[in-house]
């Protein structure tokens, strides 16, 4: 198998959620980009497991350790490795239900894709562990973007049936995403956020979780950015947010809504001021033919619940080819929605890295 993604920035993550550790290598970084390492660890802490009651209780630091590419303050323009430690792994939780395929995971496709060699330990390498690196990887694309004047953030749009305030399409503050990303809790609407929170906290006390939408944006992507068909800024987006583990649909502007408007609503009617051109709308989020319009580009990601729930649920013994039970147990997350919020981020900077050409 391969774990690679990019022409352009390359990465490849590496490890498995119970293994030693996990990582990334990071190919075609130019040489001399300084790396601000607090900004870094702050990513990294707002992705991190174990520090909150809405989170799984497997508590780790994530403190990465750059072992190559990085050289008194720069990246050196070799390849960057960086690992993080597992250190809080309880592997035995899995031994006794190895060979039950726990439903909505990837036990089964790992099973057959990989002729039962791989490690089923917390789901391995498909673990959502695995999107640490991937946040690491962007926090370093976040630098490099900024020096181009481009933002990326966003938010929770819903969790369950409860829904935030949505981004104004038309003109979206670089300063409100900056805000936003410090908060313990990523809504616009704090009332909203501790209504999420009760929806989350019912789930769990129930055994069971709930899924949600993040919204997200970038801004200030020049005009022109991106390319038709293939390397649409769509098609370049969607390919790594559709990499991240729980994610079930992307939408960009208004998505499927589109749909039920006249073309007459869903046009991004146009004007001129001062040699400069504007949209009234930005209903196609910011992209047209493929191409940045210059726009905010808005797209929202559709986040499933989390599949390991301590409920009763039908499911096979693959070894013993019987029908039968299982009740999850260990440490999970009763809604993965705002740990996976900083991973978005990350493939969006990523993403939109690759669009400029590193």
């Amino acid at each position: 198998m391969s774990s690679m993604w990019g022409s352009r920035i390359r990465i490849s993550v590496f490890g498995e959620s119970h293994g030693q550790a996990i990582g990334v290598v990071i190919d075609g970084l130019p040489a001399g980009v300084k790396l601000d390492l607090e900004l870094i660890s702050q990513e990294m802490k707002r992705r991190r497991p174990g520090y909150s009651e809405l989170t799984t209780a497997r508590r780790e630091e994530d403190r990465v350790d750059i072992l190559s590419g990085f050289f008194q303050g720069t990246t050196t323009g070799t390849p960057l490795t960086a690992v993080i430690l597992n250190t809080n792994t309880k592997s035995k939780d899995y031994e006794a239900i190895k060979d039950l395929m726990r439903p909505s995971h990837a036990d089964y496709t790992g099973h057959i894709k990989y002729m039962s060699f791989n490690d089923y330990r917390g789901g391995g390498h498909f673990s959502g562990r695995l999107t640490a690196p991937l946040v690491f990887a962007g926090a370093i694309a976040k630098q490099m973007l900024k020096e181009k004047n481009i933002t990326i953030g966003g938010h929770i749009q819903s969790i369950a049936d409860v829904d935030d305030s949505s981004f104004n399409p038309v003109s979206i503050e670089p300063l409100l995403l900056k805000e936003l990303a410090k908060k313990e809790f990523c809504v616009i609407d704090d009332s909203k956020g501790q209504q999420m929170k009760e929806q989350i906290l019912k789930a769990k006390a129930e055994n069971d979780s709930v899924g949600g939408i993040i919204e997200a944006a970038i801004v200030n992507l020049p005009a022109g950015a991106g390319d038709p068909i293939f390397n649409a800024v769509e098609s370049t987006l969607a390919q790594l947010l559709f990499s991240i583990p729980a994610v079930k649909g992307v939408e960009f502007g208004r998505g499927f809504a589109i749909s039920r408007m006249k073309g007459s609503e869903a046009n991004d009617q146009m004007f001129i001021d001062n040699g400069q051109i504007g949209f009234f709308t930005n209903n196609n989020g910011g992209i047209l033919g493929g191409i940045a319009t210059g726009m905010p580009v808005v797209f929202r990601v559709a986040v499933k619940p989390t599949p390991s729930i301590g409920r009763s649920q039908k499911t096979v013994d693959i070894a013993k080819q019987i029908n039968t039970t299982i009740e999850i147990q260990g440490r999970h997350d009763p809604c993965i929605v705002p740990r996976v919020l900083p991973v978005i981020e990350a493939a969006a900077a990523l993403a939109t890295l690759e669009l400029l050409g590193g």
